[in-house]
Order: structure tokens, then C-alpha cells, then sequence
């Protein structure tokens, strides 16, 4: 879990932004890469769940490899 240190600015009384530093703003972005590739991977996988399959061993027979 990434520690966030944000500095908020305020506009007419009212939370407007956050600011965070530099590294921890990376951090985030890198974190954020890695949820959307784990989404896409569960998705990927929830789309292919009824596809057939093949072991190693119907696949490497069928190559002639074993």
C-alpha cells in the first residue's frame, strides 16, 4: 500500500485539487499499470473460460514431440 502525502488547494473555501509529490505520484501511476494489466488478465480469462483446452501431453502427441 503506497503512503500518499497529498497537499490539497482549496478555491473559495472548497477542496479543488490535490498535489502530491513527485515519486509518490510515479508510485501511484505504476500501481494504477498494474491494476488495469490484472484487470485486462481476468477479463481475458473470464472471456476464454469455455474455450476448449488441451494438456501439454495431448499438444506435445500431436506434435509428434513425444
Amino acid at each position: 500500500m503506497i503512503t500518499l502525502h497529498p497537499n490539497i488547494l482549496t478555491k473559495a473555501g472548497k477542496k479543488e485539487f490535490a498535489v502530491l509529490p513527485y515519486e509518490e505520484f510515479i508510485q501511484l501511476q505504476e500501481e494504477l499499470e498494474l491494476f488495469d494489466d490484472l484487470r485486462e488478465l481476468r477479463n481475458a480469462k473470464d472471456i476464454e473460460k469455455d474455450s476448449p483446452t488441451m494438456s501439454l501431453d495431448d499438444v506435445k502427441q500431436e506434435l509428434g514431440l513425444k
